[in-house]
């Protein structure tokens, strides 16, 4: 086949035999029954396939049920389809006028009408036939639709079905080979010799042998073993086309229809969904938490509806709404669904998803209409803005990825674009952008909570940088965290010392009572050389409370007046230097090994404090540990 060749795929629709699958035959050649039960009973009960080729066009029939109790496999097999082919017998019935509304909610653009059986009635009964069709698609996506009578029996009217066809694919936009693999499955079987395969339009990007993909939801990972279109191999296979994919490593009953195949890494199965609903003009009342069935490509589960600014929805409304879904699906921002009555089950409206990884509902949520109006412009631009003003503690790459389908390539010009009033790009590799707003917020918290402290700690130098990031909001992504300090740092707002944060030009400043207290510290530890006194003694005889003088003990540990050997036991530094000091001239005059009992006779002390001080001057790499000596290095 020429790599040009256009894909269109073709949905049949209309009522119980109206010769849906006797007009495919007659085009195609190719029964699309092909369920015993289906050939014995004369109607189509599950998904059939055929394809026609013409100059330029390969076309994919999707021939659907037209019985009521089938609607969802019918459902199943419109997801994807770029031509409506409605097939209508004498006059229009139920299920005429329910797939015809299900094709409108999905967004088909074009269509054919084909009056079957012609071979069957008069000229007269055509001719009302028609113009009952023409009144009834007027205003509606197939008001200029060509109207074809044919006989599947007798062959009249084929040739200009075939014509019409082409014709119609020539207007149809195509699907983007470019973009991110998404196969919704419909169909799951094993064949001897290959093992499990998956069928489905591939509604975006391709596919080829050898790929990876992810089946979702779950995440499986998978190898493509090989890849047929139109019933033949092919080397890769592209947005538009019907699809099979051979898989290795699943047996087929762990797939089911309303799985997807997809790009590695890439898509997140979510239950909640924001979206346009809206209600046929036949719908009965929609209450809030209504309960509906949802179909969405080849997926259906059961939703509940939250109505977003109403209290309810009557027939032939629309407004935006959440749904949140029974069972995990595979959903981006632009699929269109159907929604059909709990009980009895019929068609009651539809519309298109624009959230698809949306927030519970919540009262204080105000900006949630805002949000969704700006996604429903469909402006990328505008999109990437919006999410990320609506995320303040960053939108990474993968979010985005999930959230929007947008290549990797689209998703870096985008950023590097809006850069500027409105968006700060925080890492590039990997990609962390938030909003300018959030990211001056998040300043604003980090500048008062500094305030705070130092009005509560008028002792510390400063707080802690984790210490600071847990008081500015505890979902702060470290990145931006940094980045806000950085850049308050940078406008001398604050300084940074290492590990701790201080308000710029903030200085201890003591009281009268505290610098006699602080005193008192240092000249207790001063004076008692190396048999210091307990901590908590010296505390105790201050004139300031407790946690004062904690807090003039630790700054003289950090200002290292004062040094800690051991949890118990604080020294100051110049009785530390004067042991350190007489352990040189000991090497030098004596030895160059010293033993417990030598040490505690040269520092004048006790066992109690000979065994830290010869710890610490292990660590302070002084002495080194040899069996019951040490080795003065």
């Amino acid at each position: 086949m020429s790599s040009s060749l256009k894909h269109i795929i073709v949905g049949t629709a209309g009522h119980i035999d109206h010769g849906k699958s006797s007009l495919v035959q007659a085009l195609t050649g190719t029964n699309p029954d092909r369920l015993e039960e289906e050939k014995r009973r004369g109607i189509t009960i599950d998904l059939g396939f055929a394809f026609l080729d013409e100059p330029g066009v390969r076309f994919g029939f999707v021939d659907v049920p037209g019985h009521e109790k089938f609607v969802s496999n019918m459902l199943a097999g419109a997801a994807g389809i770029d031509l409506v082919l409605l097939a209508i017998d004498e006059s229009i019935k139920p299920q005429t006028r329910e797939h015809f509304e299900i094709c409108r909610l999905l967004g088909v653009k074009r269509g054919i009408i084909a009056l079957t059986k012609s071979d069957l009635v008069d000229a007269d009964t055509l001719s009302l036939a028609q113009m009952d069709v023409q009144d009834y698609v007027r205003g509606s996506f197939l008001e200029k639709a060509p109207i074809i009578a044919v006989s599947s029996k007798t062959g009249a009217g084929l040739a200009e079905l075939k014509s019409a066809l082409v014709q119609e694919s020539n207007l149809v936009t195509g699907k983007d080979s470019a973009g991110i693999l998404r196969l919704p499955i419909d169909r799951a079987f094993s064949i001897k010799g290959f093992g499990t395969v998956v069928t489905g339009t591939l509604i975006e990007g391709s596919v080829a042998a050898g790929d990876e993909v992810e089946l979702l939801p779950g995440k499986t990972r998978l190898r493509v073993r090989g890849v047929q279109s139109g019933g033949k191999p092919t080397e890769r296979a592209t947005a538009g086309q019907r699809t099979a994919v051979n898989l290795a490593g699943i047996e087929h009953a762990a797939v089911q229809r309303g799985m997807s195949l997809a790009a590695p890494g890439r898509f997140r199965a979510t239950h909640r969904v924001d979206v346009r609903l809206e209600l046929l003009a036949s719908a009965p009342l929609v209450k809030q938490r209504a309960k509906v069935h949802f179909h969405c490509g080849t997926f259906e589960t059961i939703a509940e509806i939250r109505i977003h600014g109403a209290e309810e929805l009557r027939g032939g409304m629309n407004e935006f709404a959440h749904l949140r879904l029974q069972a995990p699906a595979t959903i981006l921002p632009g699929d269109r669904f159907i929604v059909r009555q709990f009980s009895p089950v019929v068609t009651i409206g539809g519309g298109i998803v624009l959230d698809n990884l949306a927030r519970r509902p919540a009262a204080k949520d105000t900006e949630r209409i805002s949000f969704l109006e700006t996604l429903e412009k469909w402006d990328k631009t505008e999109t990437l803005r919006a999410m990320a003003i609506r995320a303040p503690f960053g939108l990474s790459h993968e979010e985005l990825a999930a959230r929007t389908a947008w290549t990797d390539a689209q998703i870096r010009s985008l950023a590097g674009k809006e850069e500027g009033e409105r968006l700060k790009i925080i890492s590039h590799s990997p990609l962390l952008i938030v909003g300018r707003k959030s990211f001056g917020e998040l300043q604003q918290k980090i500048t008062t909570a500094l305030e705070s402290f130092h009005k509560e700690n008028p002792l510390s130098a400063g707080i802690p940088r984790e210490d600071l990031r847990a008081k500015s909001g505890r979902r702060v992504k470290q990145e931006i965290f940094r980045a806000a300090l950085e850049q308050l740092a940078k406008d001398q707002k604050l300084d940074l010392q290492g590990e701790t944060v201080k308000r710029a030009g903030a200085q201890v400043t003591l009281l009268p009572e505290e610098q006699r207290a602080r005193d008192q510290i240092e000249k207790a530890f001063a004076s008692a050389g190396l048999a210091v006194p307990p901590v908590k003694e010296v505390l105790a005889q201050l004139a300031v409370e407790t946690r004062r003088a904690e807090k003039l003990l630790q700054m003289l540990l950090k200002e290292k007046k004062l040094q800690r050997v051991s949890a118990d036991l604080i020294f100051h530094a110049n009785a530390l230097l004067e042991m350190r000091q007489k352990v040189a001239v000991y090497k030098k005059a004596k030895s160059e090994r010293i033993s417990v009992p030598a040490f505690k006779e040269l520092a004048g002390i006790s066992r109690k404090y000979a065994i830290p001080l010869l710890e610490y001057l292990d660590r302070e790499r002084v002495t080194r540990r040899a069996g019951d000596e040490r080795v003065i290095l």
